[in-house]
C-alpha cells in the first residue's frame, strides 16, 4: 500500500528514519475519523507504541513505515468508533466533535504565547469544519473510514480494503453510500464565502448582545437549528432547539442572564468564522455557525470543559 501525505494525493516514500515525521498527517486522518483530537491523539501514540514494540529487524522487513502507520491507526480508529457509539448511548445531552482553535493559533504555531509543535496541527479544510464533521458522526465506522480515506486522503480503494478489511468494491460502496449522506444533510445552497460567513457572524453577534429578538430573527433561518454539547459538566439545553424565532429568543436570554465578567469574542472555529465566550481568563463556550447565503442555518455550541481544553486562554 502507497503512502499519502496531507489531504491531496502526492506520494512520498519516508523511510525508516523519518517514521517520527508522519505524525501529523496521522492526527489530520485520526480527527476526521473520531471527531475528537484527544482521541485522535491517543490513538495515534497507540499506534507508535506498536510500532515500536515490534523488533529491529522486524521494522526492517517493512517496505513503507507510513503505510504501515496509515493501517494500524485507520484499523485502531475503526473499532474506537464502534465503541463509541455504545458510549454515545449513554452522553447526556447530545454529543459534537471537539471544536479546534481558530487558524492563528495553528498555523503560526502559537498558542497563548506559547510554542506548538507542528506535528501538533491540524490542517484546516473543508473536511474539517464543524458542520462536516457532523455529517460524518451520522455515518457507520466503516462508512467514515472508507470514505475520509478515499476521497480526502486520496488512497485507492485497494488501499481502503486493505485497511478496513472488505473487499475494493465493498468499500467503493461504503464511499458512496458517504457521499449519499452528505448530499442528503448538506444539500446544494447559494455558496457562501468566509467572508460573508464573517459577516453574518459578526451582525448575529452584535444583535445577541443587543438583545435584539428582531434582528436575530432577520440573522437566522427560519428553519434554523441550534445543538448544544454540554456532556453533563455544563448547564445548556439537551435537546436541540429547533426554528428561527424559538433560537433568537433562547438566545436573547442566554444574554440575559449571561454573568458580568462573561465576554464574547470573534474566532476562528474549524476554519470558520465564530463565537467564544470568555470567563475569567478561560473561553466556557465555543459557537460554530453554519451560513447559507445571508441566513444562519444551524448553530453549535460546545460547553463541554473536556472539549474545550485547548481554548484555555489563561
Amino acid at each position: 500500500m502507497s503512502h499519502r501525505s496531507d489531504p491531496g494525493c502526492d506520494r512520498t516514500d519516508p523511510g525508516l528514519d523519518a517514521v517520527m515525521s508522519e505524525r501529523r498527517r496521522l492526527i489530520n486522518l485520526a480527527y476526521r475519523m473520531l471527531g475528537s483530537l484527544t482521541e485522535a491523539e491517543d490513538a495515534v501514540q497507540e499506534t507508535y507504541t506498536r510500532w515500536y514494540a515490534m523488533p529491529r529487524t522486524q521494522q526492517d522487513t517493512i517496505e513503507s513505515p507510513g503505510a504501515w502507520l496509515t493501517t494500524v491507526a485507520s484499523r485502531i480508529c475503526l473499532n474506537l468508533l464502534g465503541s463509541a457509539r455504545a458510549r454515545r448511548e449513554t452522553y447526556v445531552g447530545e454529543w459534537l466533535p471537539e471544536p479546534l482553535p481558530g487558524h492563528t493559533e495553528w498555523i503560526s504555531g502559537r498558542v497563548g504565547g506559547a510554542a506548538v509543535d507542528p506535528a501538533d496541527r491540524i490542517t484546516l479544510d473543508e473536511s474539517v469544519n464543524l458542520a462536516f464533521l457532523v455529517v460524518l458522526e451520522s455515518m457507520t465506522p466503516a462508512e467514515r473510514v472508507a470514505f475520509i480515506l478515499h476521497d480526502v486522503f486520496c488512497h485507492s480503494f485497494a488501499e481502503v480494503a486493505e485497511i478496513v478489511g472488505r473487499t475494493p468494491g465493498a468499500c467503493r460502496q461504503l464511499a458512496s453510500s458517504a457521499r449519499r449522506r452528505i448530499r442528503t444533510a448538506q444539500p446544494s445552497a447559494t455558496a457562501t464565502s468566509t467572508a460573508q460567513h464573517a459577516d453574518v457572524v459578526r451582525d448575529f453577534k452584535r444583535a445577541w448582545e443587543a438583545k435584539d429578538i428582531d434582528a436575530l430573527i432577520g440573522l437566522l433561518d427560519p428553519d434554523a437549528t441550534a445543538t448544544a454539547d454540554g456532556g453533563g459538566l455544563a448547564t445548556t439545553f439537551l435537546r436541540p432547539i429547533e426554528g428561527g424565532e424559538q433560537i433568537a429568543h433562547a438566545w436573547a436570554e442566554i444574554a440575559r442572564r449571561r454573568p458580568g465578567t462573561m465576554t464574547f469574542l470573534e474566532r476562528t472555529v474549524n476554519g470558520r468564522p465564530g463565537v467564544v465566550a470568555e470567563q475569567g481568563g478561560a473561553i466556557v463556550t465555543v459557537f460554530a455557525f453554519e451560513v447559507t447565503g445571508d441566513r444562519i442555518t444551524h448553530i453549535w455550541v460546545v460547553r463541554n470543559p473536556e472539549k474545550l481544553r485547548r481554548w484555555t486562554t489563561g
